[in-house]
């Protein structure tokens, strides 16, 4: 299982980027390897809060489409997940609520790669990121 940074379905329907073709590319050819790729509710939530921060309100519909046409599965937050959330932000001062929820949700679900050009994410142990064609 490969987990889908909200990062990726952002730079698909964004404007002009350097990420916005290697997204495409390395979405379409994971998909054609038939990876089972997933994500969880709070990448939903983090696509709305920017959109709706930088008042791009209408873009909310089409980035959560392509994520939900990109994962095959979109995990809920839990409980526990948000209390090993809290384990890991207080322990490590370097990840972000956002990314330790999604560790805490990847642990959980026993995943260990992530799609996703955020490089805070290399300095987890055991986790594979995923950002280079």
């Amino acid at each position: 299982m490969i987990f889908v940074d909200s990062n990726i379905p952002m730079y698909l329907v964004g404007g002009e980027h350097p990420y916005r073709t290697e997204s495409q590319i390395l979405a379409e050819r994971l998909i054609a390897e038939g990876q089972h790729l997933v994500t969880d509710a709070e990448v939903l939530q983090e696509i709305l809060h920017r959109y709706i921060s930088i008042d791009r309100r209408n873009t909310i519909g089409r980035a959560f489409q392509v994520l939900l046409d990109m994962v095959d599965d979109v995990f809920a937050v839990e409980k526990a997940d948000v209390l090993r959330a809290a384990e890991i932000a207080q322990n490590r001062a370097s990840f972000s609520a956002r990314d330790a929820v999604h560790i805490a949700v990847m642990e959980h679900q026993g995943i260990h790669s992530i799609l996703s050009f955020d490089a805070d994410f290399d300095r987890w142990p055991g986790l594979k990121r995923i950002h280079g064609i």
